[in-house]
């Protein structure tokens, strides 16, 4: 009884007329309504609908649409009940008598474009895609009882380059859903009403400017009251009250009343550390009410730098695609958001930049409460064409849209065109300029990385997101601002994967190029191995077949039991480079901020497993066993004490030299005011401390600070030995919150017996009849292959993982004649193999390991057993799943096989390289050097040179022109 009745009751509920103000009433659409595709647009309005819905909803949460016909698609992940084309939702509508002199207005909060349908009458329509869509229905929706049908068609009834070009209907991530999500109501407003109310804050003269469009007929002396009530704090209510054909300013020509609240000295300030928000609320005495929440703040441009309220702040972004895999659409909701933006604080994130798409009202309000600093962007990513009619009236019509119903969030301080815009830069001026006068407390942008960032800085850009700024000579690094690109991109993937591994680079030569504030576009695009045990997390619309491709590749390997290993390794490895990448922006003095690519997983364009959150925002396993968050925020937090370093390997006869710095953008009050602050260090190895020191901060202590120098002697540390260098930046000589960062250090004795050990060892590039022979007899042999015998049988030496997908890039790098990155994803091996007794390692690569695989050529071990595993094995990229090998042995005959597929020769040229060198050449004098695979030379041979079985990769482009 209950389980038939529950149904009803909540249909009740959700439909019942609700009092959301004093002189507007509502009816809630929410609940079942009827339902069909179609397809080929051959319904009516009337037409009979056979199925039923749920709303709010989309075809996909209500199991419409086609079932997949191909569970083998790669590039990302299935809609299970996918659906693209004109669907028909109807459903009865009573209006009550009460609203018989009132304006009847219909608002589906999100949609895709709608035509809406009374008692079969076409009453209105709309493409409104980023903003609600309204429609007044007053001369239908007279009092009695209404057919109610609306057609949602999510085809090409936008410009079509959005289907693809926009994460509002890309496929990638939040997918062309069809339906209606977010709040659906029809409202009785009332005769004489507020039209429009549109705010203004102004945080230097602490007042509200508002902008208000009346209608209907008001009587002179009508009183009309304006309030600014505090929200979230104790405060002063503010109140102006004016009368018409007195106090109330004439209309202007677009019929509006401009009208002044100030708001008194001492007025709170919105910021990241001080959301503090009003309601700002006018009222027409006796006839309408109106209300939004609004925040004072002065953020703008001040030389290189962004501030609030006159206090330098830095951008500590992510992008963000819209990646909500259980749902497939945007949440609608402010408790979703208040979840999903205090994920993003607890990483440190204080902004978030929306990738060609704009988030609803309740993403804001959460962004308000939270102090996030947003910035959203027009529907939009490809060829900002001047002469598509279509398009540009399109998208300049959403972005007035956009600014109109969310201007009033004080979390709003940034808008762009779209992402990664070509085109005409003259009509994104002229965009720019016209969305300037209707915003001009917020700070305006051409698209996000426009021209990938080769057009420069052009007049109208208040700031410039980018991945460089200018071009620069094949070869050369000087105009990027961020360390890594892909090999299409730019030389060697960029400064990380080839500068010798440092603490001092930065992009100080590339901001310089720049006349306003540069925020480094989609930073880090670390690839990690997949974690294959979230496949049982998607429970919703969306399925992972890409991710079950991956793992039966992975089977079909051989590999499948190390799965957890290759994901543990890669992502340990990925969260230093994402380290190395924040921190070369937080040491430049001239950078703004950083947008991520991604805090989480992008499951799109090829799946992209960057994040080291997964697409659920979960921690994934490495981060869980790293220590999460807590480690995350160690280098992106509001205070970061850091040192430069000119690399991360020493010998014991060296100073440990370097400068102390301080990020500090905290709030500069409480834990954060600087008074007597302290930042010390210490040098541990073995669990104790080497060494240790301290230096008083400088009492002006705001943005990039340089502290001081640190000089620690390493004479006494005596074998080659992992070290760490622990920065602690204290506040209030102890008594407040502290910040504390760390590097890992290797030490290694000056002098060894490389050259001696090199004796008694075969050392050679190949094996010829005679090595062979002395190899059967029993010779100890290390072969470093000349690659150039080997083609087809190696794959280049990486030493940062792959960035953002090696399908794609692959693709690109071939079309533009550039080398196709190696595509891999680290070193994994065991620490407490022999080999590694004087070359402390983790399990994963990290800073020492650079000589070693710069100068490799790892090599597909594939037509080896299965069961077969290197010593030193290289993950490969999910495309190809090969079998590689850096380092690995047999016994051949009585005789001892050891391969290393580095060049250790050239590697010695530095300390880390010849240590590594040292080390295994006292491994193979050793009795561990026992290799437990036995050939003759003559098997082994012919397993190593049979041809490679390679995987057909099909072409991914991308949208934008590299």
């Amino acid at each position: 009884m209950r389980k038939s009745l529950l149904p009803f009751l909540l249909l009740v509920a959700l439909s019942a007329m609700a009092q959301d103000s004093p002189f507007r009433q509502r009816i809630h659409l929410d609940g079942t309504w009827q339902f069909a595709l179609d397809p080929q647009a051959t319904l009516a309005a009337t037409s009979p609908l056979a199925e039923t819905v749920m709303l709010p909803g989309t075809t996909d949460t209500n199991l419409k649409g086609d079932a997949p016909n191909d569970t083998a698609v790669t590039t990302h992940l299935t809609r299970l009940h996918a659906y693209v084309g004109k669907a028909w939702y109807r459903r009865e509508v009573t209006i009550p008598k009460e609203w018989k002199k009132r304006q009847v207005v219909l608002v589906l909060e999100r949609t895709k474009p709608a035509t809406v349908y009374v008692d079969g009458i076409k009453a209105g329509e709309s493409d409104d895609i980023c903003t609600a869509q309204t429609f007044d229905l007053t001369p239908w929706l007279r009092p009695g009882r209404h057919t109610l049908a609306i057609a949602v068609d999510n085809g090409e009834t936008v410009p079509p380059q959005l289907l693809s070009n926009s994460h509002a209907y890309t496929e990638d991530t939040q997918t062309n859903w069809n339906g209606i999500i977010g709040g659906i109501y029809v409202e009785a407003r009332p005769q004489l009403r507020v039209e429009e109310f549109d705010l203004y804050p102004d945080a230097q003269e602490q007042c509200l400017e508002v902008s208000i469009a009346f209608n209907g007929k008001m009587k002179k002396g009508t009183h009309v009251k304006l309030e600014a009530v505090p929200l979230n704090f104790n405060g002063k209510i503010r109140s102006a009250d004016f009368w018409e054909g007195k106090t109330l300013p004439s209309p202007d020509a677009e019929g509006r009343c401009r009208l002044s609240l100030p708001l008194g000295h001492g007025a709170h300030l919105w910021d990241e550390y001080h959301p503090y928000l009003y309601t700002a609320k006018v009222t027409i005495d006796g006839h309408d009410e109106v209300e939004k929440v609004f925040g004072l703040v002065d953020f703008k441009v001040d030389g290189h730098h962004f501030t609030a309220n006159g206090r330098e702040v830095f951008l500590r972004g992510k992008h963000d695609a819209c990646v909500f895999p259980l749902q497939a659409h945007v949440p609608m909701t402010k408790e979703e958001w208040l979840w999903y933006l205090g994920r993003n604080r607890e990483y440190g994130i204080n902004h978030v930049r929306f990738h060609s798409w704009c988030p609803p009202e309740a993403a804001f309000e959460a962004a308000d409460e939270l102090g996030i600093y947003l910035q959203p962007e027009l529907p939009f990513w490809g060829d900002f064409n001047k002469d598509d009619e279509r398009l540009m009236s399109f998208l300049h019509k959403e972005g007035e849209h956009i600014i109109r119903t969310y201007g009033h969030h004080p979390s709003f301080v940034m808008f762009a065109l779209g992402n990664e815009l070509w085109g005409s830069i003259e009509k994104m001026g002229e965009f720019v300029d016209d969305f300037r006068r209707m915003a001009p407390n917020k700070l305006f942008t051409f698209g996000s990385n426009y021209y990938l960032g080769y057009q420069g800085v052009k007049p109208g850009m208040d700031y410039f997101t980018t991945c460089r700024v200018g071009g620069e000579a094949w070869g050369e690094f000087n105009t990027h601002t961020r360390g890594s690109f892909s090999f299409a991109d730019t030389f060697d993937g960029g400064l990380i994967n080839h500068t010798p591994p440092n603490t001092q680079m930065n992009f100080k030569s590339a901001c310089a190029l720049s006349t306003v504030p540069v925020i480094s576009h989609e930073t880090a695009q670390f690839q990690t191995y997949p974690d294959f045990d979230e496949i049982r997390k998607y429970k919703g619309v969306l399925y992972p077949f890409n991710q079950q491709v991956f793992y039966k590749r992975l089977v079909q390997a051989g590999m499948a039991d190390q799965a957890k290993d290759f994901h543990r390794a890669s992502g340990l490895w990925s969260l230093q480079l994402y380290k190395a990448d924040v921190e070369m922006d937080l040491r430049t003095p001239n950078m703004a901020g950083f947008q991520l690519l991604d805090l989480q997983d992008y499951p799109g364009q090829g799946s992209a497993y960057v994040g080291v959150l997964d697409a659920f925002m979960d921690e994934k396993p490495f981060m869980r066993e790293s220590g999460g968050g807590k480690v995350w925020k160690s280098f992106c937090a509001p205070v970061v004490p850091m040192v430069e370093l000119e690399k991360f390997c020493f010998t014991n006869e060296e100073k440990l030299v370097g400068r102390l710095l301080l990020s500090n953008y905290g709030s500069g009050e409480g834990d954060d005011a600087w008074h007597d602050g302290v930042l010390t260090w210490r040098l541990t190895a073995d669990g104790h401390v080497q060494q240790e020191g301290m230096v008083a901060l400088p009492k002006q202590c705001r943005g990039l600070v340089d502290v001081g120098e640190i000089v620690a002697k390493l004479s006494d540390i005596t074998r080659a030995t992992r070290c760490d260098l622990v920065l602690e930046a204290r506040l209030n000589s102890g008594n407040g919150h502290s910040y504390i960062n760390s590097y890992p250090l290797w030490v290694y004795p000056a002098e060894n017996d490389l050259e001696q050990q090199k004796k008694g060892i075969v050392i050679t590039r190949s094996i010829t009849p005679e090595i062979a022979r002395q190899l059967e007899q029993g010779a100890s042999v290390l072969l470093m292959p000349d690659t150039s015998e080997w083609k087809g049988h190696c794959v280049g030496g990486l030493f940062q993982t792959d960035y953002w997908n090696y399908r794609m890039f692959k693709t690109i790098s071939e079309g533009n004649h550039r080398p196709v990155s190696p595509g891999t994803l680290g070193i994994l091996t065991r620490p407490e193999h022999p080999l590694f007794k004087d070359f402390p390692t983790d399990c994963h690569t990290s800073w020492q390991w650079f000589p070693v695989v710069k100068t490799s050529s790892p090599m597909i071990l594939d037509n080896l057993p299965t069961d077969y595993r290197p010593v030193v094995q290289v993950i490969d990229n999910i495309e190809r799943n090969h079998r590689l090998g850096l380092v690995f042995e047999f016994a051949v005959g009585k005789g001892r096989l050891l391969v290393c597929m580095s060049d250790l020769e050239k590697a010695s040229e530095r300390v880390e390289g010849r240590q590594f060198y040292l080390s295994l050449l006292r491994y193979m004098h050793s009795a561990d050097f026992r290799p437990a695979t036995q050939y003759t030379y003559g098997q082994l041979s012919t397993l190593l040179h049979r041809p490679i079985e390679e995987r057909k990769l099909e072409e991914l482009n991308n949208i934008s022109p590299y």
